[in-house]
């Protein structure tokens, strides 16, 4: 006999019908809003048919993920800029003790690869979100959404396609990876062209996200000499009050710029090599206000 309640089993799961949802949305605001929902849906059924719970969420919260992401693509809304996904803090701590399992976890949630999933359809990036980031067998995830395996199968193959021609195809070892991240900060607030021109690949990018409600660029810089230089612009140009933080977003090292002790900016890095490849900034002032909060 149990004794958990229906509250008592839903926080178990929370932290994976969030992840769930975050990665099918890319936004926390949606993804809370879609486990709300979940739980609102799970109070009020009759668990008393539910042999398993877990799946039983993770259906739930599936579909009303799919559900509202087919709504965000038919609304059609123009945005205003490059589009990153909201900036996600991801300190597994000890909940995913296994090396392997971590590093599957923090691939799938990262900046680079939520940006490619924004292309799939909504079943598409489902099916990838369940099969790639969490396991799940194709025969259950024919069951929660309600798909014959055969076409679960095909979706799969089609999204993962999709992916692996778009994904970075490097891996970098994460104190590497913040290493660089700390060089690259000391060398940008300082205004050290050289020092920059030595981090950044040739053929760097700089994608800024500010939904045209902050100060940033409105297309992607390419080339070394010319992001370089406009982050040595930025520096001289100065931020009140300003502090750093370092903290992990999506998967990885990431800098928390903050003016006045409120979030400014979010800076993260690919890297491989040694060398910068992609440096992201989030400056959508929407998108960091989860952050305020961030330790």
């Amino acid at each position: 006999m149990t004794t958990d309640t229906p509250t008592d089993v839903f926080e178990e799961h929370r932290p994976v019908l969030l992840g769930v949802a975050y990665r099918m949305l890319g936004r926390v605001a949606d993804a809370e809003d879609v486990v709300q929902d979940a739980w609102l849906r799970w109070a009020g059924a009759d668990r008393s048919e539910v042999r398993e719970p877990r799946g039983y969420l993770v259906r739930i919260t599936t579909r009303l993920a799919v559900d509202r992401l087919r709504r965000i693509k038919a609304r059609g809304e123009t945005y205003v800029g490059p589009w990153l996904p909201e900036p996600c803090p991801t300190d597994f701590g000890d909940t995913v003790p296994d090396t392997a399992e971590r590093a599957v976890l923090a691939d799938s949630v990262s900046l680079a690869v939520l940006v490619v999933l924004e292309s799939l359809s909504p079943l598409e990036r489902a099916v990838f979100v369940l099969r790639e980031a969490f396991g799940y067998p194709y025969a259950d995830i024919a069951a929660l959404l309600d798909r014959g395996e055969p076409a679960v199968r095909q979706l799969a193959g089609r999204a993962r396609r999709h992916v692996e021609e778009r994904r970075p195809r490097y891996r970098v070892d994460p104190a590497r990876r913040r290493e660089l991240t700390e060089r690259f900060l000391a060398a940008a607030a300082g205004g050290d062209l050289g020092a920059l021109m030595e981090l950044l690949a040739p053929d760097v990018r700089l994608v800024g996200d500010s939904g045209g409600k902050a100060r940033g660029p409105l297309r992607v810089l390419q080339g070394a000499d010319r992001v370089a230089r406009f982050l040595t612009g930025v520096a001289a140009k100065g931020v009140p009050d300003l502090s750093v933080r370092f903290l992990e977003l999506n998967g990885g090292p990431a800098v928390l710029a903050l003016s006045g002790g409120r979030p400014d900016a979010v800076f993260q890095l690919d890297v491989a090599d040694g060398r910068v490849r992609t440096v992201y900034v989030i400056r959508n002032p929407d998108k960091l206000r989860s952050l305020a909060a961030a330790p």
